[in-house]
């Protein structure tokens, strides 16, 4: 019996397929340029010089920065996040965070909390999984300097209202980090609109770039308060002992993933053709068909929000019987299903949901190649599946 087509339901760790522009552009440039960036000044590092720029350029009219040299790139997420709490963060601080963020925000916060005597407050959810401002609110000291949130969970999905937390600190010194690693390529990111001054995300999810890619936006007057956690060869102002003060070099040391950025470059530009509105909006409907497919699936339980409102296609499950790692397995192995299994780098969400004990959720995360036939066939899989227990 032939195998089934592959359907690619984890695109909330990363976008698979990419566009075919993003594998040409990596390919492109490996073959026939494989120059450096900033160093040389032949013709071919003028070349990845201009892509990088644009690259820059793309990504700070999405973030709606006016200074393209305020995008820092790095090699993920993980790393921007880094920055921006290593590179803000002194001793005696207070930090203000959410038990929806990530490993990528949790743990360089306890080693401060460990090493440097900085204090973190975890704000806790509701049942669907939304941040409760009065918490944030009430969590506030005069020395917070910090507050850092996820804009969508990579959980349940839930957007958090990042708008209204920047509002909360109009009067108050603390800076807002926001963790955009789901929201960026689906939702608006805007500086303006949600009042962000420090914004991380990869490029290899929403979008659509390869692994290896990431990028910290840093928002006005932020730049100074900021330190560099790398030091090292910018191919600028190689005379001087310590690391350039200028954007971006002061905060990116080292050779850029020149292939990474270029192919990031052919995403961003897929998406600006196609248009970000349009995709969101096929995703909205696509998310809307996923939660009505899987109501009344035997045995399946939804964890979070079940309207397709205020949330993004990431969808949090639990089957009864079944450890969600035995799920993830099942629906590989007999349906050629690929979707994510366990605690998602977020321990403290799956405790405030009560699914930490269980192994954590079996999750769905749509991308803009997914169809309806991979949702249909998704729910048949669960239907199926959940059927053989009841049985």
């Amino acid at each position: 019996m032939p195998e089934a087509q592959r359907i690619y339901l984890d695109n909330a760790a990363t976008s698979w397929p990419k566009p075919e522009a993003v594998y040409t552009a990596v390919d492109d440039y490996l073959r026939n340029n494989g120059a450096p960036a900033g160093r040389g000044s032949h013709r071919w590092t003028e070349t990845v010089a201009g892509e990088i720029a644009r690259c820059r350029q793309l990504i700070a009219r999405l973030v709606d920065l006016p200074d393209p040299n305020a995008v820092v790139f790095t090699n993920n997420g993980t790393q921007a996040l880094n920055l921006a709490i290593h590179g803000l963060l002194r001793p005696g601080d207070h930090v203000v965070t959410t038990v929806a963020e990530h490993n990528s925000v949790l743990r360089p916060l306890h080693h401060w909390e460990t090493h440097h005597q900085v204090s973190v407050t975890h704000v806790g959810c509701s049942p669907n999984g939304t941040v409760s401002l009065d918490e944030i609110r009430e969590a506030l000291r005069p020395e917070t300097s910090l507050v850092a949130i996820v804009h969508a969970s990579n959980v349940t999905g839930t957007i958090q209202p990042v708008a209204q937390v920047a509002e909360l600190l109009d009067r108050h010194p603390a800076k807002l980090l926001v963790d955009a690693a789901q929201s960026i390529g689906h939702v608006n990111v805007s500086q303006r609109l949600l009042g962000w001054d420090l914004l991380a995300a990869p490029g290899h999810k929403g979008l659509l770039g390869p692994l290896g890619t990431g990028f910290l936006a840093i928002g006005p007057g932020m730049a100074e308060q900021l330190r560099p956690i790398l030091h090292g060869g910018t191919g600028t102002h190689s005379d001087l002992a310590h690391q350039p003060d200028e954007l971006p070099e002061k905060f990116e040391a080292g050779n850029l993933n020149v292939p990474g950025v270029v192919g990031l470059l052919a995403g961003l530009e897929f998406l600006a053709n196609e248009g970000f509105d349009p995709i969101q909006a096929r995703l909205d409907s696509l998310t809307e068909h996923l939660l009505t497919a899987l109501t009344g699936c035997p045995g399946l339980q939804l964890v979070g929000l079940a309207s397709s409102a205020n949330r993004l296609g990431v969808v949090s499950l639990q089957l009864s019987g079944y450890d969600p790692q035995e799920v993830a397995a099942m629906l590989d192995c007999t349906y050629n299903i690929q979707v994510r299994a366990g605690l998602h780098c977020a321990p403290r969400m799956h405790a405030a949901l009560g699914t930490l004990a269980h192994g954590g959720t079996t999750r769905v995360s749509l991308g803009p190649f997914n169809t309806s036939k991979d949702v249909d066939t998704l729910a048949m899989a669960f239907a199926e599946i959940g059927s053989s227990v009841s049985a």
